[in-house]
């Protein structure tokens, strides 16, 4: 049964830390995945779960400044993982699952913004397919280790406002629009998580989708200042004005939240902001969850074009 998309009160806030979500839980034993798990929000979020007893696999486009960053964190280790490249996403979930490890977390914290037009693969948009896409086929072929009671936590974003799946024109083939592309695949994110809640529960596995907030991160790299500036979300010399901007510790909560918390037991295939079930609201201005990316239908249609592109299912038996 689809969990309600509706507030659950969780007591937490747009003001929690990653930190304060886990008070009071022990991730001793268990083992996440946690991509772009080495700067920005992903960082924070591996604090959190080492620091809570979970070991951290962070697969790395750039294994050497991971490994960096993350040298002075015990519980972490740095894997090669290129989520544009389909083949390094099967090589490192083949060196995975030969380790015989299972799998409690999966956390697809990596991601591209508005970046310019890219073609990767086939001719793929490189937003759609290094965001979506990689993460697809990471998932599933890392399917036969993700245990019972697991949970896979796809960020996505209020970006998904900016447009539904193209489904005429997914690879913007006739004009690129950097938002409208980084749009589309933060709704890929989100029915992402839909679909894959339904396939796996009967496994035990619930999947979530998770709007992190506003944070000033490396994902802003491709982002012209001046185009901050005009948005309001910095001043001239680069300091953060936008009020409703989190830190990078707060960043971390919801997605940490959505992979631990026992206020979300028995729930799935849902998306998920400020540590709590965000409320469906088709108003333009408004906030919430656009229904587009929670609609049944459509994540059913995206599953099904993904297998195709990327030639990877773990469950085409059932879908």
């Amino acid at each position: 049964m689809n969990t309600p998309q509706h507030s659950i009160k969780t007591g937490f806030g747009a003001g929690t830390t990653a930190a304060e979500v886990l008070r009071g839980i022990d991730l001793t034993g268990k083992l996440a995945i946690l991509t772009g798990g080495y700067s920005g929000i992903g960082i924070e979020a591996a604090k959190a779960l080492t620091g809570a007893g979970a070991r951290v696999v962070v697969p790395a486009r750039r294994p050497d400044r991971a490994g960096e960053a993350l040298a002075d964190l015990p519980g972490t280790e740095v894997e090669e993982l290129d989520l544009g490249d389909l083949d390094s996403v099967r090589a490192f979930a083949e060196r995975f699952l030969a380790s015989g490890r299972p799998i409690d977390m999966i956390i697809t914290n990596a991601a591209v913004m508005a970046c310019p037009e890219t073609r990767i693969g086939p001719g793929w948009e490189a937003q759609f397919a290094t965001n979506h896409l990689g993460h697809f086929a990471l998932v599933n072929r890392l399917w036969p280790a993700v245990a019972p009671g697991a949970r896979v936590v796809a960020l996505s974003s209020t970006g998904h406002r900016r447009s539904p799946i193209r489904w005429d024109d997914i690879n913007f083939e006739r004009g690129y629009d950097k938002w409208l592309a980084y749009g589309q695949a933060k709704t890929a994110n989100s029915l992402f998580a839909v679909e894959l809640d339904r396939l796996a529960a009967p496994s035990g596995v619930r999947a979530f989708a998770v709007h992190p907030g506003g944070i000033l991160t490396p994902l802003q790299r491709h982002l012209p200042q001046q185009e901050m500036v005009d948005f309001g979300w910095i001043d001239e010399e680069g300091n953060l004005l936008s009020p409703s901007f989190k830190t990078p510790e707060q960043g971390a909560a919801t997605e940490v939240w959505a992979a631990t918390s026992p206020q979300l037991d028995g729930a799935g295939g849902v998306y998920c902001a400020d540590c709590d079930i965000a409320e469906l609201d088709n108003d333009p201005e408004g906030g919430g969850v656009r229904g587009y990316a929670v609609d049944p239908e459509q994540a059913t249609r995206l599953w099904r074009l993904s297998a195709d592109l990327t030639g990877v299912n773990a469950f085409a038996a059932a879908s």
